[in-house]
């Protein structure tokens, strides 16, 4: 029996390293046709490309800058169809919930401008091929602070919020023939923190989140990917707009702290 995948084009936003790359090859190693969205990572997506082979290509395409068209026609003119879309593409920036004077407008709407508007803007690109095909379906990565109010700073909870409520909204409107969900993780030990933190730094941070989750596990890149995936596969057919928390049940000690959520 084929796999779903096999005939299937994936776009993955921000798909160079970290969930993005993951998820990328957990596509391809089911059978899709995938492309490697990025926006400065070209040896990253380069390199990411030349592994998996003929079924990906690498795509330059700042989101941000409204090229969501240019992502969407790149692929179109690749493969000539897209079936399904992860919105990974995601930015932030750190600040204390309790400064108000850390972040400004600005802060707001470059946050607004990635994480929900270039979202919105790449599930209106590709909707007319998803509904030519009737399978369709968009998983947007999100984060436990979209739904708690926790984070690297008020502007990013707010903007993964924002994401949550347009799935809601984009599910209820592009049904039946796309559907859309969104995954929403907490801490996830990639690269990003190694560069942020350093090894040692990094190591502690995976060592705290192995220690107090629920499940005593820091989330890995791959951890998610799995998470995307069967949303995508028609095994969820019966599932559309949804927002799953994947966080080793540590969202389950939000209330019962007072967590600043630095590290999510």
């Amino acid at each position: 029996m084929a796999d779903f995948f096999e005939d299937k084009v994936a776009i993955v936003t921000g798909g160079s390293q970290g969930i993005g790359a993951a998820t990328v090859k957990a596509l391809a190693r089911r059978g899709a046709k995938v492309a490697i969205n990025y926006a400065s990572s070209k040896d990253l997506a380069e390199e990411l490309r030349d592994e998996i082979g003929e079924n990906a290509i690498a795509v330059q395409a700042d989101l941000a800058a409204g090229q969501a068209g240019e992502l969407a026609e790149a692929t179109l003119g690749k493969w000539g169809r897209v079936d399904l879309l992860v919105n990974n593409a995601g930015t932030t920036k750190f600040a204390n919930h309790e400064d108000l004077d850390a972040l400004d407008a600005d802060d707001f709407l470059s946050l607004y401008r990635l994480n929900v508007v270039a979202a919105y803007e790449m599930i209106r690109a590709v909707a007319p091929s998803m509904r030519a095909s009737g399978q369709g379906a968009v998983v947007n990565v999100t984060s436990v602070a979209g739904h708690y109010g926790i984070g690297s700073s008020v502007a990013y909870a707010a903007s993964k919020g924002a994401l949550i409520t347009m799935t809601y909204s984009l599910a209820r409107a592009l049904a039946p023939e796309i559907r859309v969900n969104a995954v929403s993780p907490g801490y996830v030990g990639t690269g990003w923190f190694t560069n942020r933190l350093g090894e040692e730094g990094k190591a502690a941070l995976d060592k705290h989140f192995e220690e107090t989750t629920p499940l005593r596990r820091a989330g890995t890149a791959e951890d998610i990917a799995d998470m995307i995936v069967p949303l995508l596969d028609d095994v969820s057919r019966h599932v559309t707009g949804q927002a799953i928390i994947a966080d080793a049940g540590s969202h389950l000690d939000v209330g019962s702290s007072r967590r600043k959520g630095k590290d999510l």
